[in-house]
């Protein structure tokens, strides 16, 4: 499994797009991105349903956050205030809010959510995800999320989308599909408990 893992990842990397790498401008993502701060600009901000805290953007990947809303944009993702808030922006406003939303200032107060699941298990596990994600979920591979450290319920929840579909990305189903409920409470806890710069980001500053 783990080395059909490090071929999807080669392979998807092959495909992507160069225009992941052209930068945005933070400046005029700024004032594009205040529709972001409603959920996003609040400390452990709770999606109604299904429950889960929306992701912490401060300290992603541009890059990434720039797939995740041209996802949302063309449907593979299905999240209906996402969808609506991609669904009017040009490509150039998508990476403009990227450059900005990862760069802002964090909120002083971030809440750290406790993972019903087992670390240790998780760690096991995420060795079919290294490839992609790096062994602590923070690769240098900007195309894909940094995952450590992001709120575990969060993490729990965009496994179970892309096992059920809801999310449209083969390489990720294929992955999840062999998941059980508790495979990903642990893999959620495992990389939420890693030490790395995600955080809230403050757009009042």
């Amino acid at each position: 499994m783990i080395r059909l893992a490090k071929l999807a990842c080669v392979v998807a990397l092959a495909s992507v797009s160069t225009v992941w790498a052209q930068d945005g401008d933070a400046e005029k993502g700024e004032a594009l991105a205040y529709t972001c701060a409603g959920c996003h600009g609040i400390a452990g901000y709770t999606n109604a349903y299904p429950t889960f805290r929306v992701p912490r953007l401060g300290g992603q990947h541009p890059e990434y956050i720039v797939a995740a809303l041209t996802a949302y944009k063309t449907g593979q993702r299905k999240h209906p205030t996402m969808v609506a808030q991609a669904a009017s922006l040009t490509e150039e406003q998508i990476k403009h809010i990227a450059a900005y939303v990862t760069q802002a200032p964090q909120v002083g107060d971030d809440v750290d959510v406790v993972p019903t699941g087992d670390p240790a298990k998780g760690e096991q596990l995420s060795q079919a995800c290294v490839a992609c994600h790096g062994a602590t979920g923070a690769s240098g591979i900007t195309q894909y999320p940094i995952l450590a450290g992001q709120h575990p319920d969060y993490l729990a929840h965009a496994l179970t989308a892309y096992k059920t579909g809801e999310r449209n990305n083969a390489i990720m189903k294929g992955f999840a599909a062999n998941l059980s409920k508790d495979d990903i409470k642990h893999l959620a806890a495992w990389f939420a408990s890693q030490n790395e710069p995600l955080y809230t980001p403050n757009f009042d500053d």
